[in-house]
């Protein structure tokens, strides 16, 4: 099935929310993706808010939680690598180890949209690991995208 196949499903329309709020063309301002394009390792690395988490922390971060939510629904992590912890460390700083981050942050997003796009909305009442059902995990995880989308741009602002 394709997406112009599903489009009116409830499935679709929420991958579809996790798609704007993260590539592009969301309601509430500049996605995930486009508040990334322009910065840099050294940026992504720096802490301008004492306590705060770095972007580079966040962009891990978001990525793991992507992960945990394609494990629950589908039983299976997606190809690309194993579920890490919540807040994974940053061990190499260079610019290709901060390009690898974005790019798995953007593989594993495509492939839970994917997932999503899979389900039959009959699935969305179901209850998953820790008793919260597919439906809460899916706008979960389009919130918590936006939460940290947030951080993001707070954080670029506070490093000019």
């Amino acid at each position: 099935m394709t997406m112009t196949q599903t489009a009116s499903t409830e499935t679709a329309r929420i991958s579809r929310q996790l798609r704007r709020g993260f590539e592009g063309n969301a309601w509430h301002g500049p996605a995930v993706m486009e508040l990334l394009a322009d910065v840099t390792a050294a940026q992504a690395n720096q802490r301008p808010i004492p306590h705060a988490h770095t972007i580079w922390e966040l962009v891990n971060h978001m990525r793991s939680v992507a992960l945990i939510v394609h494990r629950r629904i589908t039983a299976t992590p997606p190809t690309g690598g194993p579920e890490e912890a919540d807040f994974p460390e940053v061990t190499d700083t260079s610019e290709a180890a901060w390009k690898r981050s974005v790019d798995d942050l953007g593989t594993t997003h495509r492939a839970l949209r994917a997932a999503i796009e899979a389900l039959p909305d009959s699935q969305l009442s179901e209850k998953l690991e820790g008793g919260a059902t597919v439906y809460s995990n899916l706008h979960g995880q389009v919130q918590h995208d936006l939460y940290h989308a947030g951080q993001i741009a707070i954080l670029k602002k506070a490093l000019r």
